[in-house]
């Protein structure tokens, strides 16, 4: 199948378009917003060629075709109508989904995803450096104080980083986000860092009775001042006048907020960061590595259940406090015997299709995105997947056994061997990959997948044989010409003020500027598709062709009021029945045009679909010739 023919059967699945709200994509994915979750056909859609797996979560179904791939199917499927969205309408949409908690964690995913490029680049800077240190090439003087740079910013500004980022997610102003975190870091405060060491630096002393020092390497607090920083923005916002609102608004909001970080949130969210952190190592440091096995076997069901953002709070704070990060290795490990349950699905599979699913999905995985894999295979089969946690707990408490602790966060698996480079790791990192490979692989070919029978699917089978017993065997292709349904003048379909028929990305055909209010078969033919608003129909013509009747532009938001609809879905039509009625005076009277397109949807199937007529129409007259 080409990409046009996979996007008309992942349409029909999806319920067709009239359940579709919006769809956007992103790397990996097509994420759909559906009305009705129920009139998804998911086995269609997940056996289809070229999707990788298929699941619904935050108010999305989302559609893993891959990287390259996605971009043209998003194409195909907006070029055949489905309504079109930016990935941020969709994430306003999806954040309203969820509970309390899933809401939140989601916030906390928004504010840190966006810096975790900055954290891997670090991590990747102190490989490099410890690279150097291994091999025993001491840097010069001025080049070790330039690595020191790279290694360091990032940590030193985080509190400026978290506050830049929660003000855009909460709607404030980034730029007085990103000034008020600096603040917060200024040199002018004694520096966090050099305060705890306990030497000659000490804190300020307000009021003779407030400690203040510099946020350095903090991230709760930080969080917590943008949270609270960017709705007070908006609130001054209101009740400024717009005349001094450039003056007066940022002022207010970097004195106040200022005031309150370094007085009051600073220091009290600064304990409570403190024990997260010490609940936290608690559980890493549990003995005969428990923590790890705990966590490596949960992770990936936490990745399946959308909540694992909470981890990018947990490994900033780690690599803040101390500049090594155990959850990445765990991570790792539950990642690295996902990949490899899919790689023995792979190897074990006589199925091509599978074949060329799992392999792609694994090394997806093995560069660090496990969704492929996961939902395109291992949750598809059940056993693999769970096999898959059970090696994962066990590589992720050989890594706590083996204390591995990364120096950066954001990458795992292949591209993560450089956080382990500077700091003498590396062996041991490399063993667990290898174990959690083993293990996710033996324990799925020996007991997680046995392979399917090569037969058509269902669907395809029930069709072959109502084929067979019925003789209703569809007939080829064959030329025809369609009468006008509507009696008219002739518009051009490039002349319709609607850019979803003007471009002709539903197909070829041409459009009436109705004088009656009456819908007829353009010839002889089964009704496809009746919306229950009567606005449209969808015809099958016995010649092959399918052919969309579309009265008006936008007339689907008058929910059937001033439509009549005389046929249903299924029935046979005789070219020139009645197959509804319309009152063109309400159309107007709603704001709306009556233009009406008559369009052979799959145009693609033929080798031209031409209008043949112009000027005025009436019944029975030719009105688009087709040829096979």
């Amino acid at each position: 199948m080409n990409n046009q023919e996979i996007a008309k059967k992942v349409i029909d699945a999806l319920g067709g378009r009239e359940n579709v709200n919006s769809v956007a994509h992103c790397a990996t994915r097509l994420r759909v917003m559906v009305k009705d979750e129920g009139k998804i056909n998911k086995e269609v859609i997940e056996n289809l060629e070229k999707v990788q797996g298929a699941f619904f979560n935050s108010g999305q179904y989302q559609i893993i075709f891959g990287t390259g791939t996605v971009n043209k199917m998003y194409d195909e499927v907006v070029a055949l109508g489905l309504p079109t969205s930016s990935k941020d309408d969709m994430k306003a949409e999806a954040a309203k989904q969820g509970n309390w908690f899933q809401r939140a964690i989601r916030t906390f995913g928004d504010v840190f995803v966006p810096i975790i490029p900055v954290i891997v680049a670090t991590g990747l800077f102190m490989g490099v450096r410890g690279l150097f240190n291994a091999l025993e090439m001491p840097l010069p003087g001025d080049l070790a104080t330039y690595t020191q740079i790279l290694t360091d910013t990032a940590f030193i500004i985080l509190p400026g980083l978290v506050v830049w980022s929660t003000f855009r997610v909460f709607g404030g102003n980034p730029a007085v986000g990103i000034v008020l975190g600096m603040m917060l870091v200024s040199g002018s405060l004694p520096n966090a860092w050099a305060v705890a060491q306990g030497g000659e630096v000490t804190a300020m002393n307000f009021f003779g009775f407030i400690p203040v020092v510099g946020l350095q390497g903090s991230v709760l607090p930080a969080f917590i001042i943008g949270v609270v920083g960017a709705k007070f923005e908006k609130l001054v916002r209101k009740v400024v006048p717009d005349v001094i609102d450039l003056l007066v608004t940022p002022f207010v909001t970097l004195l106040v907020m200022s005031i309150l970080g370094l007085f009051v949130i600073g220091p009290v969210f600064h304990v409570v960061e403190n024990y997260i952190l010490i609940a936290t190592k608690a559980i890493l440091n549990m003995p005969f590595g428990l923590g790890g096995f705990l966590i490596g076997g949960v992770h990936q069901l936490i990745v399946v259940s959308g909540v694992h953002h909470i981890f990018n709070l947990l490994e900033v704070q780690l690599l803040a406090a101390d500049h090594a990060n155990p959850f990445n290795a765990i991570i790792t490990a539950a990642m690295t015997a996902q990949g490899a349950a899919t790689v023995a699905v792979g190897v074990k599979t006589k199925n091509p299709k599978l074949k060329t699913l799992a392999f792609p999905a694994a090394l997806s995985a093995f560069l660090g995105i496990t969704e492929p894999a996961i939902f395109g295979v291992n949750l598809r089969f059940r056993k693999p997947f769970f096999l898959s946690l059970i090696a994962g707990a066990i590589g992720g408490g050989l890594a706590s056994i083996l204390g591995l602790a990364g120096n950066g966060s954001g990458i795992t698996i292949i591209p993560g061997t450089m956080l382990y480079v500077g700091n003498g790791q590396l062996a041991q990192y490399l063993l667990m990959v290898a174990v959690s490979f083993a293990l996710g692989f033996a324990l799925t070919y020996m007991f997680g997948y046995e392979d399917e029978k090569e037969v058509a699917t269902e669907v395809e089978t029930e069709r072959l044989v109502q084929e067979e017993t019925t003789g209703n065997i569809p007939a080829a292709l064959q030329n025809e010409t369609l009468v006008t349904p509507i009696v008219g003048d002739v518009v051009a379909l490039a002349d319709v003020n609607d850019p979803v028929f003007s471009s002709g990305a539903m197909g070829q055909g041409i459009a009436v500027k109705p004088s009656q209010g009456v819908v007829y078969a353009p010839a002889d033919a089964e009704v496809s598709i009746a919306f229950a608003t009567g606005h449209a129909f969808g015809l099958k013509t016995t010649n092959g062709a399918e052919v969309l009747i579309h009265v008006g532009i936008d007339t689907v938001t008058m929910n059937g009021e001033g439509f009549e609809q005389k046929v249903a879905q299924g029935d046979k039509v005789k070219a020139g029945d009645v197959l509804g009625t319309f009152d063109s005076n309400k159309i107007a009277a709603a704001g709306l045009d009556d233009t009406t397109m008559v369009i052979v949807t799959n145009t693609a199937d033929f080798s031209s679909v031409a209008p043949v007529a112009t000027g005025s129409v009436a019944k029975g007259d030719a009105l688009i010739e087709v040829k096979a």
